[in-house]
């Protein structure tokens, strides 16, 4: 009979978020993973639970992975959790959740804390689209392609990141993005807890005379459909607009819809569109 893994999130900061439902499921597996067993345990003596736990983390996460597969296929329960949050957001457990679904080993997870969606309902930026795109890469060549890939991003960005780090990351960001909002969350759900809702360019005076202290979640603006418009109309200009009308006539739209599109793509009247195709007037 084959096991089961079962995700369980656990609290990002305060104890009182662990679910009755992840301190029963704990309690009853056969086996707990954990990120760091040196961390998890604290949490487990807490709650009383004393199930054996093995450690799962970035570094063995593709051998180990293999161990609990085994283990799984022999008809174990696993638990895994992470130091904090919801297993397998910028963690090593989506390489098992993988593995698990490529041999159809049942997966399910018992929702928690989440420090990236913590962060963005406080954050006070828009929440109906949003990326995750936890931490950026080390490697200052990916880094930089994937910034010029945000740079595009209409929807809220989510980040993650170390305080020795942050003061130099707001610095790309503000290089790349420009100065957007953002929202630097630290401490979710613990005592000191702190919403600092600013500007990339005040982030960064900020921060230059207060140390960063703990993890953060950054939460930074979209590019604004403002932005996005004043650039595809900068486009168009570099066109005639008779140039504009046959590159819409030249896919079969009809001349009065073409004319309809044009003005739309310049911020222009039809009359200006319709002006600007009559034939030049001779005069004797």
């Amino acid at each position: 009979m084959t096991g089961q893994l079962f995700l369980c999130a656990t609290p990002i900061g305060n104890l009182g978020d662990m679910t009755p439902r992840v301190v029963e499921c704990l309690r009853e597996a056969d086996l707990i993973a954990a990120e760091d067993t040196r961390n998890s345990i604290r949490l487990l003596n807490h709650f009383q639970i004393r199930t054996p736990m093995t450690s799962y983390h970035e570094h063995n996460k593709y051998e180990k992975a293999e161990v609990l597969l085994g283990h799984l296929r022999a008809g174990k329960r696993i638990a895994l959790i992470t130091d904090a949050g919801t297993p397998a957001i910028s963690d090593p457990g989506e390489v098992l959740v993988a593995r698990c679904q490529e041999e159809g080993i049942p997966v399910t997870s018992l929702p928690g804390a989440a420090a990236c969606i913590t962060a963005l309902t406080l954050s006070g930026l828009p929440a109906r689209r949003f990326c995750f795109e936890g931490f950026l890469p080390a490697d200052k060549k990916e880094k930089k392609a994937i910034l010029e890939e945000l740079k595009l991003e209409s929807r809220t960005i989510i980040l993650y990141e170390a305080p020795h780090h942050l003061k130099q990351t707001l610095k790309e960001l503000e290089g790349v993005l420009g100065n957007r909002r953002i929202t630097l969350c630290r401490e979710l759900t613990k005592k000191f807890e702190t919403i600092f809702p600013t500007t990339l360019e005040k982030a960064i005076d900020y921060y230059e005379e207060n140390e960063p202290r703990g993890e953060y979640v950054l939460v930074v603006e979209g590019r604004s459909l403002y932005d996005r418009q004043n650039e595809q109309r900068a486009g168009w200009q570099a066109l005639s607009i008779k140039e504009h009308m046959e590159y819409y006539e030249e896919q079969g739209i009809e001349r009065k819809e073409a004319m309809r599109l044009v003005a739309k793509d310049r911020g222009i009247s039809k009359r200006e569109v319709y002006q600007h195709l009559l034939p030049p007037t001779s005069y004797d």
